[in-house]
């Protein structure tokens, strides 16, 4: 708006409103504002600062000038007394018409004439009404970017003090593993934490970046929709005039939704005994078998995973966690996947009334309800309202004698089978055979408050 101005008029202009001030008042960086402009826009945001400077303020600064006041508003007056706005320049008629085709308003003399002649007209009135319609519908998709910008934002800031906080729990037990190997284990334990504090800073920084960049997304398009709002208050003629200048657009304003980052890489800093590492303990632990850990990163909204990896409780309130591609909608997967091999591990069930122990592909749909089902790629058995059932489509319910304590899972990715069994009695409680493709994961899952499931 600012383009046409006289250097005096420019001088009587809010640069938030770009209009005449309306009760003026002068920060202490000397830069003047409408008191109501400087109100709504502070009202967005969370330090208070000057719009054009971007100097810190506080909320008493702003002070009113009487002898300003007057000053815009004698300029007002006379501004209003130069020319009529709503008078056609060619045939000296009022603007009473609005020419959808050219953009403009016209008069009567106007609308008569051979270079109107067959053009969609209507009244000034419900030529604004139509058009203002269109562009609150415009406004309103502002409001919701808006919206998912803010939602984002709150996201990020979570996940960057979950980012700290996993970083801090990892290192907890990556140095409580490697104090048991003592000096042999000293320098690949210092390389690993190294690796995830680079990590941690990494992802920290690009959250970081993210929020600001956010932050200044949001601030811009609050101060957008409030121009837009400010333009909806001009008279009927200015409004038009504007609109056939193409300064009404809001769905170019529109930004795109943030991607999403993921959290600290847990499984890749907490796989102790991998194939490197198991090589350089051969001489201590002689071997060991691959531990079967839980992977946080993985887990549902309503299950926590213990300290040591080991376990999974159910709670009944939402945990505020990222949601970062990995997780769950429900369940949680072990932090080692399968390829090749013959794995074992056993889940003590105790007296928890409602769970789910399997197998799962690494490419199952993580964002949505997982079927027990192996063509949805699940082998699995669960145990709800005192019933056994196998995870197919037939949903096969097991006959057990007694109620087992321990689930040992057997998983032969070579031979393609998946046997479920109770250590304490022998025999298995049932086999699946497939044919394996891509990685399987360990998949446990409760809704039990009675106690927690822990891999043994």
């Amino acid at each position: 708006m600012a383009e046409g101005h006289s250097l005096l008029e420019e001088d009587f202009c809010c640069p938030i409103c770009c209009d005449i001030f309306k009760v003026p008042v002068v920060l202490k960086c000397s830069h003047s504002l409408c008191e109501e402009c400087l109100r709504e826009y502070w009202s967005t945001q969370l330090v208070l600062q000057c719009p054009v400077c971007r100097k810190e303020c506080s909320a008493d600064e702003p002070t009113r000038s009487l002898a300003f006041t007057n000053l815009c508003e004698n300029f007002k007056h006379r501004k209003g007394t130069v020319s009529a706005i709503d008078v056609c320049a060619e045939h000296d008629e009022k603007l009473k018409l609005f020419c959808f085709e050219d953009k403009q308003p016209i008069c009567v003399v106007c609308y008569t004439s051979k270079k109107h002649k067959d053009h969609h007209c209507a009244p000034v009135v419900e030529a604004v009404e139509d058009l203002k319609a269109e562009m609150k519908s415009g406004i309103s998709g502002l409001r919701q970017n808006l919206q998912i910008l803010n939602k984002s934002k709150a996201e990020f800031e979570l996940l960057a003090g979950t980012v700290k906080d996993e970083r801090q729990n990892v290192e907890k037990m990556l140095r409580q593993e490697f104090d048991g190997l003592h000096q042999v284990l000293k320098e690949e334990e210092e390389v690993r934490i190294a690796s995830l504090r680079e990590e941690e800073v990494k992802k920290y920084e690009k959250i970081k970046k993210r929020i600001e960049t956010l932050s200044s997304e949001i601030l811009n398009l609050s101060m957008t929709i409030q121009v837009f709002n400010e333009k909806m208050d001009m008279d009927e003629i200015t409004f038009l005039q504007n609109y056939a200048n193409n300064q009404y657009s809001p769905a170019k304003y529109l930004l795109p939704e943030p991607d999403i980052i993921s959290g600290i890489d847990t499984a890749k800093h907490l796989a102790f005994l991998n194939l490197n590492l198991r090589a350089k303990m051969s001489e201590l632990l002689k071997d060991p078998p691959l531990l079967v850990t839980l992977d946080p990163n993985t887990a549902c909204n309503k299950l926590v995973v213990s300290e040591d990896l080991c376990s999974v409780y159910y709670v009944e309130q939402k945990q505020a966690v990222p949601d970062n591609p990995e997780r769950l909608y429900v369940g949680v997967l072990g932090c080692q996947g399968f390829r090749s091999g013959l794995h074992c591990w056993d889940v003590e069930v105790g007296d928890n009334d409602n769970w789910t122990v399997g197998v799962v592909k690494e490419s199952i749909e993580r964002k949505k309800l997982l079927k027990m089902d192996p063509s949805c790629g699940m082998w699995s058995i669960r145990f709800i309202s005192g019933k056994y059932r196998v995870g197919v489509k037939t949903r096969k319910e097991l006959s057990l004698p007694e109620k087992p304590r321990v689930i040992r899972v057997q998983l032969d990715c070579d031979s393609g089978t998946v046997t479920f069994s109770d250590p304490t009695k022998g025999p298995s409680l049932y086999t699946f055979t497939d044919t394996f493709t891509g990685t399987l994961f360990p998949y446990l899952n409760t809704a039990s408050t009675i106690c927690p499931l822990r891999i043994s």
